[in-house]
């Protein structure tokens, strides 16, 4: 005997009922069959078929995109619209349900461009309807995946036809909104600080960011007050301007410190930005105990609230010498810290609505080429700033891959070393900030650095940091009146349809007005490949816009036929010779018997590089021109004759074949006598192939 009690299994004393139906209803077998069956039956065209006549329902379904197999958040979204529809259809309405793919943009033109990379291709030396044949093949086969997948989780719709945003109608169709909008005068071409992505070579909207921590290098800069400052300076004797104090004279000899977390964007510094509502006062060390920086009687300018942070950040003690007005900001310009490297302007200060003394120094370095505050800040008071002789064109001191150009002197492409890079192309910290604090160093303008913690934009598809830089970018402007709209704005109807919609959750409400009712100028133009192209054309002179509605309608037409690959065609004479060059012909003269033209060949797409076409003479010197000249695209090959003017035919004739590098001879007949002989029976002078051969 045990004491250990008996343990007895109680699920059989429970009274459940029994059934020879299996675990999970067979789901594993069945859901296949009845999906299989469904489509066989066609079952999306029996329901279209009894719902013929009745009212719609039409559910506006925001599409996939085409590049990856789908995950829970597709499944879930999918489910739940697939039960209102067939909710829909049940209480006596026609509903239809029509799937979508949304397929252009950066995440397809990514996964082409990673194939490239790995077998060494070069995307830019790629003809550009290569690459987008590519691209659409890439997202068709997702395409098929995904509806499969859908069929799978028993979504019943129109797959057979459904929308697609690189279908040749839809193409048509966008491009043809944005003429619209460009007719209106709402599209328009400028300059702007823009958010940019090094690793992905393109624009980004700010739906396109995502926000990220980052530890990054942060400075406090001097800016030394220029000491004849209207306001601040002596008389050519000297002495004090009449009516002029120490006190303000003090601030001739000062320095205004400002505080940033991108010490790269200094050498695109062209202001100080201050607040009149904010306490300013002027301060003089007293004490320092750094290894570089400020020194005992240096005098500075900062904002009340935050003098002794900053001091304790320079390891640095000082005292309040006097308080300074707004009035005596708004007077005084400063040097630029880098004045020696070339940076002999002078910066202004201006008063700035965004400018608090939260943290900082309360100055705002503004570089309107890097920040839209700054931009807007520059622009605002850009009459004040002409009338006191500045400058107000702002510079392009980053190029695409991040380096700095010549408007950046000391760190551009003729500076020792060469170019310092903001970013490289994985999205990794470049040497731009080393170089630029390291000269701050030199000038003896730096007054204290650290690093900081912060949320940073980073590319919602690459994960990658991005940048502000100023680039021509196409934009739509949000608060100009339009005649077709009432002479309302864009940012007026899209705040009023929100408005007149009803909401579920309503809270989405607040969150689209929210993003709506801040957002900027909407930056719509992208440096990609794969999308709806821009179709305008502008004036080279007076950069307006070609206005026709003619014209719009040819090309909304050939995007219906062709898509927007119509675009890139090659219809003005230019010929794809290889992955790398296009050959482009040019009529220069028109004669009774001939039609000369030129050759150039144009490297890619960048018709700056183009170079005249070398063609083998019999003389064996090269020429760029041909007369009666027909180009066959299948062999690459350029077929000639010239007729002279006499009792017979006679002149020239003969073909050139292109090997890689020019157009060699691969024949050549020549009569320089008119001898009534037929120019079939001409004798063939000189022959080549490939090569040149007497």
């Amino acid at each position: 005997m045990t004491d250990t009690p008996e343990k007895l299994d109680y699920s059989k004393t429970l009274y459940l009922p029994e059934t020879e139906f299996p675990m999970r209803a067979g789901l594993p077998q069945k859901e296949p069959e009845m999906a299989a069956k469904w489509r066989q039956m066609d079952l999306y065209k029996k329901l279209r078929s009894s719902a013929a006549g009745r009212e719609k329902f039409v559910l506006h379904d925001g599409p996939p995109y085409a590049n990856g197999n789908i995950h829970i958040g597709h499944a879930l979204n999918k489910v739940l619209k697939d039960v209102i529809t067939r909710s829909f259809q049940m209480r006596g309405y026609d509903a239809n349900y029509v799937p979508g793919w949304d397929c252009h943009g950066l995440p397809i033109e990514w996964k082409i461009e990673e194939k490239y990379r790995e077998k060494g291709k070069d995307k830019n030396e790629v003809p550009v309807n290569e690459f987008r044949k590519e691209c659409r093949e890439f997202a068709q086969g997702w395409i098929d995946i995904q509806s499969e997948e859908f069929r799978r989780l028993g979504i019943e719709g129109d797959f057979d036809r459904p929308y697609t945003t690189m279908n040749f109608h839809a193409e048509s169709r966008i491009a043809g909104e944005l003429l619209k909008i460009a007719m209106s005068g709402q599209l328009y071409r400028g300059s702007k600080p823009i958010m940019w992505s090094v690793v992905e070579r393109t624009a980004l909207a700010e739906a396109e960011v995502e926000y990220h921590e980052v530890e990054s290098d942060t400075i406090w800069v001097k800016f030394p007050v220029v000491g004849k400052s209207p306001i601040v300076g002596k008389g050519e004797d000297g002495r004090f301007e009449a009516g002029r104090t120490e006190a303000e004279y003090q601030l001739g000899k000062a320095s205004v410190v400002i505080w940033t977390t991108t010490p790269w964007t200094i050498p695109g510094n062209r202001a100080i930005s201050y607040s009149s509502k904010i306490e300013y006062g002027l301060y003089e060390i007293t004490e320092a105990t750094n290894d570089f920086g400020p020194q005992p009687g240096e005098k500075l300018i900062f904002a009340k609230r935050l003098a002794e942070d900053a001091a304790a950040k320079a390891k640095v003690a000082f005292k309040l010498v006097r308080d300074v007005t707004a009035a005596e900001l708004g007077a005084i310009t400063c040097d630029h810290p880098l004045k020696d490297l070339g940076y002999d302007f002078a910066v202004p200060l201006i008063d700035g609505d965004h400018v608090t003394d939260d943290a900082g120094t309360g100055f705002v370095h503004t570089a309107p080429s890097h920040g839209r505050e700054d931009f807007e800040a520059w622009t605002g008071h850009a009459k004040m700033l002409a009338e006191r002789g500045i400058d107000t064109k702002i510079p392009f001191p980053v190029d695409d891959a991040g380096f700095y150009t010549d408007e950046a002197p000391g760190f551009g492409p003729s500076a020792e070393g060469g170019a310092a890079r903001v970013m490289d192309d994985n999205g990794k910290k470049g040497d731009a900030n080393k170089r630029v604090m390291d000269s701050l160093i030199a000038a003896g303008n730096l007054f204290a650095r650290g690093r900081i913690k912060h949320e940073y934009p980073h590319s919602w598809r690459s994960k990658k940091p991005v940048i502000f830089r100023n680039t021509p970018q196409w934009f739509i402007a949000m608060d100009k009146g339009v005649d077709t709209l009432g002479n309302r704005t864009l940012r007026e109807v899209a705040l009023g349809a929100i408005k007149d919609t009803q909401w579920v959750p309503a809270a989405g409400e607040n969150r689209i007005n929210g993003m709506i009712a801040n957002r900027p100028d909407w930056v719509v133009s992208r440096q990609r490949a794969w999308g709806v192209p821009i179709t305008v054309f502008v004036a080279k002179e007076s950069k307006e816009i070609l206005v026709d509605a003619k014209v719009n309608a040819a090309i909304a037409e050939a995007f219906e036929a062709e898509g927007a690959d119509a675009w890139f065609t090659d219809t003005d004479g230019a010929w794809a010779l290889d992955g790398t060059l296009r050959l482009v012909a040019i009529a220069c003269s028109r004669g009774a018997y001939n039609v000369s033209s030129q050759f150039w060949l144009v490297g890619g797409r960048d018709v700056a590089k183009a170079r005249p076409a070398p063609f083998e003479g019999a003389s064996g010197k090269a020429a760029s021109e041909l007369v009666n000249a027909d180009f066959d695209a299948k062999t690459g090959q350029i077929s000639f004759y010239a007729k002279a003017r006499g009792l017979g035919d006679c002149g020239s004739s003969g073909s050139y074949g292109w090997d890689g590098k020019r157009f060699a001879v691969l024949q050549w007949s020549e009569m320089s006598e008119c001898r009534l002989i037929p120019g079939d029976d001409w004798i063939t002078l000189f022959r080549s192939k490939g090569s040149a051969a007497n």
